[in-house]
């Protein structure tokens, strides 16, 4: 265990914790807030899964998806067990929603070694909900900034803005699940709403961290149109017309075995409205279409070109009318 970052003492022994949007109150002694990963030890807060890593592999950055930071790079992923989330459609549940805490021992230090040692461009903080091993990742992030590598996160979106301000120092990207409307993060995912969501994304906005969005498309949920133009409007309206929004096709998982897969023409229609609305830089992922590459905004040429996670990068410029797309991490690229 180790001593969380962001809580407070509360009356009678229990604390608060300020780390994600939850803000979980009157934790008494013994007990964990909602991650499960977070625990009351006689009035202090510590992190359960600190150091205890239960996935490792290595990965494309475009698996993220991160299309405009370090294209064709690979990364180290990490993660360990708990979420501040209970999606129903969770592709990863048997480890951010299980019932006991596991993982392997790897120390931050060692981590760093692994992706030096597998000649890695970064270290990416995914398949669960890095918030929850916030003080891991962090130390993590700090030693791995020292040695030259790149930190991206794949979040929910539920980090307190205080806690992306002092972890902006150390992480160069994320791409935040935006999910659907307050209904749907209330019935599908078990979380209060979508507005701390959006202040997440403008803190990262402020703290200059480079920021892409993705969308789980899942027929009968949050697959309605107008639910999708607000997403886009909101994005474009605070984040800007560059940011790059990924709309990804949903199969059947966990608790959501009885939905269809999203429909191509489903995808296609989301496409058409980000696009319509003046977003550059849409993608649709999950599905194989000529959408997973990168095209010029103003003629229409490919700039980086995408197959699956196979990767042909030009260094962000059109070479027919030659515009230039925003690319971040470009030293690593």
């Amino acid at each position: 265990m180790k001593e969380a970052l962001f809580w407070d003492k509360a009356k009678g022994g229990k604390v608060d914790c300020r780390l994600c949007a939850r803000r979980c109150k009157g934790i008494g002694d013994g007990r964990t807030g909602f991650c499960g990963v977070r625990k009351n030890v006689k009035g202090k807060l510590y992190s359960l899964v600190y150091g205890k890593a239960c996935s490792v592999a290595v990965d494309p950055i475009e698996k993220k998806p991160l299309f405009h930071f370090a294209p064709g790079t690979d990364c180290l992923s990490i993660s360990t067990v708990g979420c501040n989330f209970r999606c129903m459609h969770c592709q990863n549940w048997e480890i951010s929603q299980p019932r006991d805490i596991f993982g392997e021992s790897i120390e931050p230090e060692k981590i760093v070694e692994l992706a030096k040692s597998r000649d890695v461009k970064g270290i990416a903080y995914t398949y669960t909900e890095p918030t929850i091993f916030y003080e891991y990742a962090y130390d993590t992030m700090k030693l791995a900034s020292k040695a030259g590598l790149y930190n991206v996160w794949v979040s929910n979106g539920y980090t307190t803005p205080e806690a992306i301000k002092h972890a902006s120092k150390y992480l160069d990207a994320v791409n935040v699940d935006v999910k659907g409307n307050d209904g749907f993060y209330r019935k599908v995912c078990m979380a209060p709403g979508i507005k701390p969501v959006y202040d997440a994304l403008l803190a990262y906005k402020k703290h200059g961290v480079w920021t892409e969005i993705t969308t789980l498309v899942i027929p009968g949920y949050n697959d309605d149109r107008k639910e999708i133009l607000k997403i886009v409007m909101w994005v474009r309206d605070n984040l800007g017309p560059d940011v790059p929004l990924h709309f990804s096709a949903f199969f059947p998982q966990h608790r959501l075995t009885g939905v269809p897969p999203t429909p191509l023409e489903t995808l296609e229609k989301c496409h058409g409205i980000a696009r319509k609305e003046g977003m550059n830089y849409v993608y649709l992922g999950n599905a194989r279409t000529d959408k997973e590459s990168t095209f010029c905004p103003k003629c229409g040429q490919v700039i980086i070109e995408r197959s699956g996670y196979s990767t042909v990068y030009h260094g962000g410029k059109c070479l027919k009318c030659g515009t230039s797309v925003p690319i971040a991490g470009k030293k690593w690229a």
